[in-house]
């Protein structure tokens, strides 16, 4: 389906995009300082499964309809940044855990990071100008879009999962002491505004 020579000159430019810190990789830094490493790769989990479903809409042709409704954008990012704001407040607001079990639930991290991936429309303009340059026209679209978007995927899961794991590897061991715990929370949670207060300004381009 896709030339293996095509494929060799995608992986560099994939793995060159997964290695850069963005808002997926601070926000599963976030996820594993606050609730460990369980999370932090279910985090990571969900904003794969987020790309996934963009690489699909985008070999469906829908990146055209969106191009139409330059509203869309902008109503997306406004939910992202709702959400990430609700993160934050849920974050200051519910303590760490002091036993092993991690005080955020893995199937929550997941729903949060695959909303997160979502709603930002950043990921959505990449894909489509991205991963079009590496596609034939002349063969099935869409799965060379699934193709390309699963190798994005998985490089983003594996490297978005071992900071997050690292991070709360780190931050389940601070958070012992009850005021370090404190300051825990607030970083975390600023780390959430700060990523909201980052997708507001933004605005469409």
């Amino acid at each position: 389906m896709i030339d293996p020579i095509v494929l060799l000159a995608f992986l560099p430019a994939a793995l060159a995009l997964n290695f850069t810190p963005g808002a997926d990789m601070m926000f599963c830094l976030a996820q594993g300082a606050r609730g460990g490493a369980r999370p932090a790769l279910a985090a990571s989990a969900g904003i794969s499964a987020g790309a996934m479903v963009h690489v699909t809409a985008a070999g469906l042709g829908l990146g055209a309809l969106i191009a139409a409704l330059p509203w869309a954008f902008d109503a997306i990012r406004w939910i992202g940044v709702g959400y990430l704001l609700w993160l934050a407040w849920r974050t200051l607001r519910t303590p760490i855990g002091a036993t092993d079990r991690p005080a955020v639930r893995p199937a929550r991290a997941f729903r949060d990071g695959l909303i997160v991936n979502l709603t930002n429309p950043k990921v959505i303009l990449f894909i489509l100008a991205f991963v079009p340059q590496f596609v034939d026209a002349d063969a099935p679209v869409l799965p060379q879009f699934l193709i390309f978007g699963a190798v994005l995927a998985l490089g983003g899961f594996v490297i978005n999962g071992l900071v997050g794991v690292f991070s709360g590897s780190l931050g389940r061991a601070l958070a012992r002491d009850a005021r370090v715990e404190r300051v825990l929370r607030a970083v975390t949670a600023t780390v959430f505004g700060g990523l909201a207060l980052r997708l507001a300004l933004e605005g469409r381009r």
